[in-house]
């Protein structure tokens, strides 16, 4: 099955406490299609300025990523500048050079029709909105935002959250769209708003599932929230596009899947965990691109290990 991801393709400056780089490939579609790369067909679009180069787009194509659908503008590609610091949890941005991203407006290739998974990576919902309309016969469509959305665009985010088969947003998100502190009645709330599944990430904490009656084709009732955890990691170098990364695994393995039960939507959740775990040992995406199926399933089981009670011989 073959996702299509609409969202950034950037290039990042960071700085943490393990050092500094500048000008590494970033952005939420480059990561989350890395990710979903080792799971299933992925197809991008984006647009990139004449920056980009093609040792750039050999990183999309060595793992096998379509990159038909990035578009290629006079200027400059978007720039993050930020820095960590402390416990990493959070980055201070020190700059946000939209550059050709000001004026993005997604086009959908032909051959990208066909596409059976969608997924919104965090841009503006207008054009999320638009991208939806243009894909009526996608299987599950799967989307991101931000508190900037939330908080300035919030009409233009309803019409997107009623298109959603799941959200995946952070906790702080969830608590601002809905307005509530406790975040399981903030997750009933999201849900009522449209999402069929809300998938919550707590950083180095992991994820909490929140699922609806119409998670499950044929389910009469929501199942119990289900927490899958994170890897603790002796060291993190750069958390930056953890979260897509996680977007990206969780989101590949669905589309690797015949068909969405409880049991593969759990599943999903830890292999999204599992390339999150990686994205964060190196700078940018470089981790990303050299991760081995062979690791990938050995993460896997570590991430069983550490939940099941009956791998501790309890």
């Amino acid at each position: 099955m073959s996702i299509l991801v609409v969202g950034s393709v950037a290039f990042d400056s960071i700085e943490t406490p393990h050092g500094a780089v500048k000008n590494c490939l970033g952005g939420a579609a480059t990561h989350f299609s890395l990710a979903a790369s080792y799971f299933t067909q992925v197809r991008v679009i984006g647009v990139v300025g004449k920056d980009f180069t093609a040792e750039h787009e050999a990183i999309f194509t060595r793992r096998g990523i379509d990159t038909k659908g990035i578009e290629r503008s006079e200027g400059l590609s978007f720039h993050w500048t930020g820095s960590y610091s402390g416990n990493m949890d959070e980055a201070k941005t020190l700059g946000t050079d939209l550059n050709v991203f000001e004026t993005f407006e997604p086009k959908i290739p032909d051959a990208y029709k066909d596409s059976e998974y969608l997924f919104l990576a965090n841009i503006d919902p207008v054009l999320q909105a638009r991208v939806r309309s243009q894909m009526p016969k996608v299987r599950m469509v799967c989307g991101d935002t931000m508190n900037y959305w939330i908080a300035d665009h919030s009409a233009n985010l309803a019409k997107v959250l009623r298109e959603l088969d799941v959200l995946l947003i952070n906790d702080g998100e969830a608590r601002m769209l809905a307005g509530e502190r406790n975040l399981v009645v903030a997750a009933e709330k999201v849900l009522a708003m449209g999402p069929k599944t809300l998938i919550v990430k707590h950083g180095e904490y992991g994820a909490t599932a929140f699922f609806s009656d119409r998670s499950f084709t044929g389910r009469e009732k929501a199942l119990r929230p289900f927490r899958a955890p994170a890897l603790p990691l002796a060291e993190v170098v750069d958390p930056t596009g953890a979260g897509d990364s996680f977007a990206g695994g969780f989101y590949g393995y669905l589309a690797s899947q015949p068909e969405l039960t409880p049991a593969v939507l759990r599943t999903a959740m830890f292999y999204g965990g599992v390339m999150g775990s990686f994205a964060v040992e190196r700078f940018g995406t470089e981790r990303l691109q050299n991760v081995s199926r062979e690791e990938i399933d050995e993460r896997f089981k570590l991430f069983l290990e550490i939940s099941h009670l009956e791998h501790a011989g309890v």
